[in-house]
Order: C-alpha cells, then structure tokens, then sequence
C-alpha cells in the first residue's frame, strides 16, 4: 500500500538536512510566495520547488493522488475566480487588453489571465515544497530538530505525532474500506463517481472510531511513562546542523526579504508588466 503522505527514507541531499532547517525554508519560502504576487519571483520560487522534488527522488506513485486532487482544486479555484470577477486582474492591473469578447461580463483579457496565471503559479511554488518537506522528515527528528530551535518538547512531540499518525490513518481507511468492499460495498471505478462518494463518506465514522481509541491508547501510555514531567529531554533522533542547513535557511530569508523588497519598489504586491 502506497502512504501517499507520510515519511519515505532515502539517501538524497534533502534527507540529510535537519527537520528543522527545511521546516523553516518550507514556512518562509511559503509566506514569501503567498505575500507577493510578483511574476518573476513566483516562477523562481515555483521552479525551486520543483528541483527540489526532484533532487528529494521520491517515487511518482506515491504522490500522484495528492497532485490530482490539488490540480482538480486547483482547477477549480481559478474557475471560480474568474466566475465571479472575470474583471478583477483589469481592476488591479488598471489597463484592459481584450483577447475575446465573451459573453456579457464573461471575456478573456490579458490581465485576468495573467492575474490566473500568477494564482497558479502559487500552487506550484508551495505545494512540492510542502511534499518534501513532508516526505523526506522523519518524524522524531523533525521533532529532535524544533526543540533545538527552541519549540518547547511538550509541541514538539505533538507535531511528530501528527506526522506519524498520517499515514496510520490512511491504512485504517484502507482496511475499513476493503472490509466493507468485502461485505458487498462496491467502490470500483465500476460505480457512478455519486456512489463512490457516499460509499466512502459511510467509511469515516468507523474511521473516527478507530482514530479516537488510538489516541486514547497513546495518551494512558504517555500519562504512564510520566510524559511532560521535566522541563527539559533529550532526544535519540537529535542532528546538529551543517553548513548546508544554514545555507538552506539563509536562501529561505533572502526569499522573504526580496518579496517585501519587491513589494515595496513596486508599491503594490502585484507586477505590473503592462505599467511604462
């Protein structure tokens, strides 16, 4: 069974940096491409992400759903963006080059579609980044790594469990739904896409079920090792950082600094191609 988010091990250059050090790049690279709508800053970052993908090796089957689903929304959110504004990049860009006329308010300008194409952009500045990060953290060293930079452990241990409990709840889910495939519940791709979707929803109240006896059990287990006593632990996962974790960090701030520096050169968040 493919766990399409959860931790994948692997010998790249990006599983050796810290948890820390790539959380931090994935936050402010993050904040710098949703604060600015500047072209030529989202296509850098946007291609950045996509090398870092590429650098991490991790295997297409594993995050193919995850790429579906976020282009099918996606997709959609730039469809209803243009549904009810169509007019909304000639509003900001304050020229309006018309492509086609359309019908009534419904036509293509260069604005609204550069102004969707800057939308886009965003997703794919920030969505492998988070498919990295995601994928090439452990869990316990992720957390070793935040209490390093000063998380207190207590959130720290919170954070890795969410991270480990991901994937835990993508095999319930799978095993819920074979169990009720086997009891005559048909999901195939044979069925209309209405019933495949009630057929899954009848899967999260047992799902829920699961989910909250499991956390039960991991919270009497915790209270019994006494978790939370100290105000201090130590960690067996703890990495000290390198010089590439530095470098990592130092490339994610001077992103966040040139987006406030476009912005403010600019006056506005938004490039202008069309301005003289």
């Amino acid at each position: 069974m493919n766990q399409f988010i959860g931790y994948q091990a692997g010998t790249s250059w990006i599983h050796q940096l810290s948890g820390a050090s790539k959380f931090l790049f994935f936050l402010l690279t993050s904040i710098a491409a949703m604060l600015t709508y500047d072209t030529r800053l989202l296509l850098a970052i946007a291609l950045l992400s996509l090398l870092a993908l590429a650098l991490a090796r991790i295997s297409w089957a594993s995050i193919r759903w995850v790429i579906y689903f976020a282009s099918f929304f996606a997709a959609m959110n730039l469809l209803m963006v243009y549904l009810f504004a169509p007019e909304y990049g000639v509003d900001i860009y304050g020229t309006r080059h018309l492509l086609w006329a359309g019908i009534g308010p419904y036509s293509v300008t260069q604005e609204q579609l550069f102004y969707l194409a800057n939308l886009f952009l965003k997703y794919v500045a920030t969505l492998p980044l988070a498919l990295v990060f995601l994928l090439t953290t452990h869990p316990s060293q992720f957390a070793a790594s935040l209490n390093q930079i000063g998380v207190p452990y207590r959130i720290a241990y919170a954070v890795s469990l969410t991270l480990r409990y991901i994937p835990d709840v993508q095999e319930d889910f799978v095993i819920i739904r074979k169990s009720q495939q086997a009891r005559g519940l048909d999901l195939s791709a044979q069925q209309p896409l209405l019933a495949r979707i009630r057929g899954n929803a009848l899967i999260l109240f047992p799902l829920i079920l699961t989910s909250l006896e499991r956390i039960e059990t991991i919270s009497c287990a915790m209270e019994l090792r006494r978790f939370g006593k100290e105000k201090r632990r130590t960690w067996y996962w703890s990495q000290p950082w390198t010089w590439q974790d530095y470098l990592l960090l130092g490339l994610a701030l001077l992103t966040l600094i040139l987006a406030f520096y476009l912005m403010w050169a600019q006056g506005s968040r938004f490039y202008n191609p069309w301005q003289a």
